[in-house]
């Protein structure tokens, strides 16, 4: 999957695609008990989908980064994750970054 693919997916407009071919969302969560919940959701839906993203959780933030490495790059379950992510957080009512146009 092209980075314009990636971008042009349902649910994905959270996300940029990083220079190395990583996807990336950064989601506002204000609070860490927040980013918890958030983080929590992102672990069922994880092992659901049997793809896993790296995490990170700070007070703030939680950014999420997605790859097939099977392939070396994006494919369609990166893309379905990160719509399923990006909805999770909207029902957590937690924001995302606007991305940036890299």
């Amino acid at each position: 999957m092209t980075p314009t693919q990636f971008r042009a997916a349902a649910g994905t407009a959270d996300w940029r695609v990083l220079d190395d071919g990583r996807a990336t969302a950064t989601f506002r969560t204000g609070a860490f008990t927040t980013g918890v919940r958030l983080v929590e959701e992102i672990g069922e839906l994880a092992e659901a989908a049997n793809h896993h993203p790296d995490v990170d959780l700070r007070y703030g933030t939680v950014v999420v980064r997605t790859v097939s490495h099977d392939i070396g790059g994006l494919s369609q379950r990166d893309a379905a994750l990160a719509a399923q992510i990006s909805a999770a957080a909207r029902e957590l009512d937690i924001p995302a970054e606007a991305p940036s146009s890299a």
